[in-house]
């Protein structure tokens, strides 16, 4: 697949996720099935990137895919109801890049960060400093 394919496929499944947005805002949290399909779409970051995607490409066609979703009423969105899902989806999306591991492993680090931010908790798995850390 080239990448301007690619990036179509990335722009589509964005805008093809409006449409199974529930209509009741979720006051910033998302749900679990949001969660599933942000791990997914995180999983094909780490596809796109061992297919040779570069982070400058990919990071910059999901922040344009982002300000065209804004252009929905919040309740209408998948994943960027507010700026703080965008900044989580954005900084996930990333790490695919900044950390390379298999798609698997960034599927599921998602997961737990994603599901950490269902239950109201500001402090996702990633950003816990380690016991004995800096």
């Amino acid at each position: 697949m080239t990448r301007h394919g690619f990036a179509r496929v990335i722009q589509a499944l964005l805008v093809a996720a409006l449409g199974a947005a529930p209509s009741v805002a979720l006051a910033h949290r998302p749900s679990y099935e949001e969660c599933l399909e942000g791990s997914d779409f995180i999983a094909n970051a780490a596809r796109a990137r061992d297919n040779g995607i570069s982070k400058t490409e990919f990071v910059g066609r999901m922040r344009e895919d982002i300000e065209l979703i804004q252009a929905y009423p919040p309740q209408l969105r998948w994943f960027v109801q507010d700026g703080e899902d965008a900044t989580f989806l954005i900084g996930q999306a990333e790490q695919v890049f900044d950390a390379p591991r298999s798609p698997n492993t960034h599927q599921a680090e998602f997961l737990a960060s994603c599901s950490a931010r269902i239950l109201g908790d500001s402090q996702t798995p990633r950003s816990r400093p380690a016991a004995g850390a800096r």
